[in-house]
């Protein structure tokens, strides 16, 4: 399935711990897709072990690299972020350069999808680890979405507001001006309530934390996205 056509995604943190009753679950349940990621104690073997537990089940899997050594083939996509909102080019260029020169002679580019992401909850590892500026205003986040789509031609534009559920009205705002770019939303949807809203705006929805909090709250998420499918 092309990830331009996902509305729910699950992203499961390779450096947490989850049963393989709960994995079955979240598999089963009808998301369209799962992403494979995180911020911290992502290895090549953590991120090789959740791999072959989750291949088993029949849906696209993308792998978001976050670190260099933790690549590993057989994914269907490979997200690649570009932090816009550091000012650190490293989260902008720098890593992705580094990738490229590492792997660039057997890089399948129909794999690889570049996100542009927005980090906008300042408490959250990957703002502190990136130095993203969060203390955005709407006008500053819709013109991230303009530069996104515009001058670097991405597909994704991702609203990170990692571990709090984000203001919907500057997503609404941020929707408007994107016509080929994707608008992504993760962050603090740990509700039906919470899928629904986002995703009444969003193209896609990523839910992360609830699945290791509550999987009963995960799953229905699922199923809340599917109501506003029409």
């Amino acid at each position: 399935m092309d990830f331009k056509t996902w509305r729910h995604v699950f992203k499961l943190d390779p450096a947490k711990e989850i049963t393989d009753e709960h994995l079955e679950r979240i598999c089963r349940s009808g998301t369209d897709a799962i992403l494979i990621g995180g911020s911290d104690n992502v290895t090549l073997d953590n991120v090789l072990h959740l791999k072959k537990r989750v291949q088993g089940y029949v849906l696209p899997m993308a792998l978001e690299v976050s670190t260099i050594d933790s690549v590993a083939l057989g994914f269907d996509y490979y997200f690649i972020p570009t932090v816009l909102n550091s000012d650190d080019p490293r989260w902008i260029k720098g890593l992705h350069h580094e990738a490229i020169r590492e792997y660039g002679e057997i890089l399948d580019w129909d794999e690889l999808v570049a996100e542009g992401y927005c980090i906008l909850n300042a408490d959250c590892k990957a703002a502190k680890m990136t130095g993203a500026k969060t203390d955005l205003t709407a006008a500053d986040v819709v013109a991230y979405a303009r530069l996104a789509e515009h001058f670097f031609r991405l597909p994704i534009f991702y609203l990170e507001y990692s571990g709090m559920f984000g203001d919907m009205k500057i997503a609404e705002k941020v929707k408007e001006v994107l016509a080929e770019t994707r608008l992504f939303y993760g962050g603090g949807i740990d509700s039906a309530d919470k899928a629904r809203a986002a995703a009444a705006t969003a193209n896609t929805i990523v839910v992360g934390n609830i699945i290791y909090e509550n999987i009963d709250k995960a799953i229905e998420t699922v199923e809340a996205v599917a109501e506003t499918a029409d």
